[in-house]
């Protein structure tokens, strides 16, 4: 690779010049898993009860004309774009889709973008197990280069690190090649930008469906012959603007790329309850500590959380439902409460009970400095103080499904089947999963898509 190359075109040399051979079958087998998972969590978006995947099927069908990319759960096509933020919107509804390390979302901005283009453009399977793999990798070597794990504290990477995501996945399906590759990154970087002071909010998983969208216009405009920058990563680009001047090393990025790929090592967090992870934990402290001392939550006096210094989950009183996703207080009161978590545990009608109004205000957090901020590392202890004296506590560590401490395909399947039950049959959902475990000799994702847009939300 020449030296006079800028980052940005090396960056899209290695991903053009990647083939489907070249990566391991350990990387292909979770993108099939990844992209089960995705697809999950989508149609069961499309149901969230705030009304964010109804009003995004509504919008998708006001903008998106009569297209060639099915619109999930909305019984149509429309445009590339339209769908892209529809589905991809719908994928992070719930806060269901998966995550990992260092911190984002990795499949919602890209996994409904790059299946829908492939739809499109007639697809073979293995070249969209390709493009997930190559849009995951090119989004963690996005955040390790972001020196601070947490940098860009007031955005919210979907719609930054996915942004360019969704452009390696629709780029890939698209045949780009690396002068339209970074060409495509160059115009994204114009429209990248998602900010966490929407948490709590429907605007919060739109974030996915804007990278999506953004990132598969990009991608569409340089297929078209569209110029931009050809060095957004670079000095006084993209990383100087949203992550902060000095706060990040771009070369990184290029550093061992794919060797291994980082969806294999450290590996996908799936998430086992629908809420922001950094709240997990609380969740299953609580659900534990209340099932092995049997708590009548009656006679809980007070409740005590300490947490490693996080940012946005201290919300003593949610909102609503959907805030409680954000909310460390509210995620350990259902677990104490329900001893199950899941998505009718968001709704405002679980969050203002009559039990869970009693219970938060018993409820005091401790931001503990002796505690690991980041996430493999940390931990959460909820400890709980009865009316007649007793003392009873959990310290929960690892997550069952997070990066490195595996689950097993039932449990998959489990959530899978979950998310998707009334809203497709038995036999559609089997048949989905047959082919996404197949995805690598799959001629077309016709019947597979069809399935999808004819999902029913309920």
């Amino acid at each position: 690779m020449s030296s006079n190359k800028t980052l940005t075109q090396q960056v899209s040399e290695i991903i053009v010049s990647t083939k489907f051979d070249d990566i391991p079958d350990a990387a292909l087998d979770i993108a099939s898993e990844c992209m089960l998972d995705a697809i999950g969590t989508t149609i069961a978006g499309a149901s969230e009860k705030s009304g964010v995947g109804r009003i995004s099927i509504e919008y998708a069908k006001q903008i998106g004309g009569s297209g060639d990319c099915t619109l999930i759960a909305g019984g149509v096509k429309v445009s590339a774009p339209a769908a892209a933020y529809a589905n991809g919107t719908m994928c992070h509804a719930l806060d269901y889709d998966n995550t990992w390390w260092p911190r984002n979302h990795p499949a919602s901005p890209t996994i409904p973008a790059t299946i829908c283009m492939a739809e499109r453009q007639n697809s073979l399977g293995s070249e969209v197990l390709r493009a997930i793999v190559l849009a995951f990798e090119l989004q963690g070597r996005m955040r390790v280069a972001s020196i601070g794990r947490n940098s860009g504290g007031i955005f919210h990477h979907p719609g930054i690190s996915g942004t360019m995501g969704a452009v390696t996945g629709v780029g890939t399906i698209l045949g780009l090649d690396a002068d339209q590759m970074t060409m495509a990154f160059g115009n994204a970087g114009s429209r990248a930008g998602t900010m966490t002071a929407n948490h709590g909010t429907m605007t919060k998983p739109s974030h996915s469906g804007i990278g999506s969208q953004m990132g598969t216009e990009a991608a569409l405009l340089s297929s078209l012959g569209w110029t931009a920058s050809d060095d957004i990563f670079g000095s006084g680009g993209f990383y100087d603007a949203l992550y902060g001047e000095g706060r990040s090393d771009p070369p990184v990025m290029l550093k061992n790329f794919g060797k291994p790929y980082r969806m294999v090592d450290p590996g996908v967090s799936y998430k086992l309850y629908p809420a922001k992870y950094s709240i997990h934990r609380s969740i299953e402290a609580g659900i534990l500590v209340a099932k092995e001392n049997d708590i009548n939550a009656t006679k809980i006096k007070n409740v005590d959380i300490f947490y490693p210094p996080t940012a946005l989950i201290d919300r003593p009183e949610p909102r609503s439902g959907l805030d409680g996703k954000f909310s460390i207080q509210y995620g350990a009161a259902a677990g104490l409460l329900d001893r199950h978590v899941g998505i009718s545990t968001f709704t405002d009608e679980r969050r203002f009970a009559v039990d869970m109004e009693s219970l938060l205000p018993k409820i005091t957090i401790h931001e503990d400095d002796s505690i690991p901020a980041d996430f493999p590392n940390s931990w959460i202890i909820v400890r709980v103080t009865t009316y007649d004296g007793q003392t009873f506590e959990k310290k929960c560590t690892e997550l069952k499904g997070q990066a490195g401490v595996p689950i097993t395909r039932e449990t998959r399947l489990s959530k899978f089947f979950d998310c998707v039950a009334g809203a497709i049959s038995k036999k559609d959902a089997e048949t989905v999963v047959a082919i996404t475990e197949d995805m690598r000799n799959v001629k077309d994702i016709h019947q597979l898509m069809g399935i999808l847009r004819n999902a029913t939300p309920h």
